[in-house]
């Protein structure tokens, strides 16, 4: 018997039926860098990174010309100049980056008020009640994206899925200025095609770890039954057992109050030495300070995260009784947390910082792994 293809309103009335959700996962295509040239035609079509050029400087975003040369965010500007010697760099300009997120932002509510953002660039949207009739969630992402290129002349990626996982994943599927839609039912088979790396969370090493194991791609990891996985990554193992499925309860959380503001670093090489650690920690207080003014943060206790090789993970934290005064402060704490735990015990493959305690936040309870931006 031949049928049709199912359309995106019978997908969504499964989903109902079935408790699940339509989820958007809007994702700015490299806001920073795209906001530059935006605003400086002379930068159109030309690689652009946006960050502090020198010895100490930080890629904090990269043009799509530019990544075509291995350029990222976080790196190193030296390194990136020498990838690409053409690199034109730029200072950052978040009042720039806070009017356009803003502008976005109003887009989204158009739509939808459940709106969980992520960044200045990246937010959830659940449309599962559909407040404009409109019957489609691709429909809607598709005139979310035609509404932020003509009010903001920007582009930006969408997910449409049942879960936040996939639809994260989905946006980055046809990066840049794409749309992909994972339909109910479709999850697993599309993640089981993925490359390992796919999989928010799984950094360089635990790519490497999970190759060693025969784990190369999301059918792979599926393969692996959860006593195996906790066998090899902890804490980590129910959360791969459910993704390798494309499996997520997590709801979108509108209204969530940001309890954090940070940062974290994977190295592509393991670090030991004092002096290492100490030029790698001031990339990052740079960085996260950055990322606090955007925010318009203000909070009272920073936290020094290192993840040494073995994968044991330690924390130390410093609260003062007034909030942080500015940078000057913010990486005299962070200096004083590091310089209290030399020499480590071992090299370390990750260092972050977060400034919490944050205003107006001490009341609220925001999902764990959500409130800390990453680097890399």
């Amino acid at each position: 018997m031949t049928g049709t293809a199912p359309s995106d309103e019978d997908d969504g009335a499964r989903a109902g039926e079935l408790g699940l959700r339509k989820i958007i996962h809007v994702d700015m295509d490299a806001f920073f860098a795209s906001v530059e040239q935006r605003d400086n035609p002379e930068l159109k079509g030309k690689p652009v990174a946006v960050g502090g050029a020198g010895g100490r400087g930080v890629v904090a975003a990269a043009s799509y010309e530019a990544r075509k040369f291995g350029v990222r965010s976080a790196m190193p500007s030296v390194t990136a100049q020498r990838l690409c010697p053409d690199l034109i760099f730029v200072r950052p300009r978040f009042d720039a980056y806070k009017e356009a997120s803003r502008q976005i932002r109003r887009v989204f509510e158009h739509y939808t008020a459940v709106i969980e953002p992520l960044s200045l660039d990246e937010a959830y949207l659940d449309v599962t009640d559909d407040r404009l009739g409109i019957g489609s969630a691709t429909r809607i992402a598709e005139l979310i994206r035609q509404e932020i290129r003509a009010k903001t002349r920007l582009t930006a990626s969408a997910g449409v899925s049942y879960n936040k996982f996939l639809a994260k994943l989905a946006s980055d599927q046809n990066k840049p200025d794409g749309l992909c839609v994972i339909r109910p039912g479709e999850g697993a088979q599309f993640v089981a095609g993925l490359p390992i790396r796919r999989f928010h969370g799984v950094g360089p090493k635990a790519e490497e770890k999970m190759q060693k194991l025969g784990i190369a791609t999301g059918a792979d990891l599926a393969g692996k039954d959860i006593a195996f996985l906790r066998q090899h990554f902890g804490s980590m193992a129910d959360y791969l057992f459910r993704a390798a499925r494309g499996i997520d309860l997590r709801p979108v959380a509108a209204h969530r109050i940001r309890k954090s503001v940070g940062g974290e670093r994977t190295f592509s090489q393991d670090i030991g030495s004092g002096a290492a650690l100490r030029d790698t920690l001031e990339t990052i207080i740079d960085i996260v300070w950055e990322r606090i003014e955007a925010a318009e943060a203000r909070g009272r206790t920073v936290t020094l995260k290192l993840k040494f090789t073995d994968f044991q993970i330690m924390t130390r934290a410093t609260s003062q009784p007034e909030y942080v005064g500015g940078k000057a402060e913010f990486g005299r704490l962070a200096r004083a947390l590091l310089e209290a735990e030399l020499p480590l015990r071992g090299p370390i493959r990750l260092m972050g910082l977060t400034l919490s305690g944050l205003e107006g936040a001490e009341d609220e309870k925001a999902p764990r792994d959500e409130a800390q931006l990453k680097l890399l």
